[in-house]
């Protein structure tokens, strides 16, 4: 009996033609359809249907975020009017008087902070 060892290309061309066939289906599931564009599907968000309330998915994040099982930036969704914005003690004319009076190594160090780079 003889062993045949698959060429490169032949698995290759396998593996196009399983993707080839199969993102179709995966492309019409649900609320991605099909479309002859650059992105290949058009999503139509009015067909998504979701179980769950806002307030479920809300709480399911805020204890995912409590318990560290967030990676980098999924924690930072908007709040909305849920936090409220800081307000300032000083008056805009004490924050001009700051500025002005500040020495040459504050200001390198505030435009530091405030900079890109």
């Amino acid at each position: 009996m003889t062993q045949r060892r698959l060429s490169l290309s032949a698995v290759i061309a396998s593996v196009a033609t399983v993707a080839a066939l199969g993102l179709p289906g995966m492309a019409s599931a649900e609320y991605w359809h099909p479309a002859n564009n650059e992105a290949g599907v058009i999503v139509h968000s009015e067909h998504f249907k979701s179980e769950k309330t806002r307030e479920q998915v809300r709480a399911e994040t805020e204890a995912a975020m409590r318990q560290g099982r967030l990676s980098y930036g999924e924690s930072n969704y908007p709040r909305g009017a849920e936090v409220a914005p800081a307000a300032s003690s000083k008056t805009r004319q004490q924050v001009i008087n700051e500025m002005r009076s500040e020495t040459a190594a504050q200001r390198e160090a505030r435009q530091l902070l405030y900079s890109a780079g």
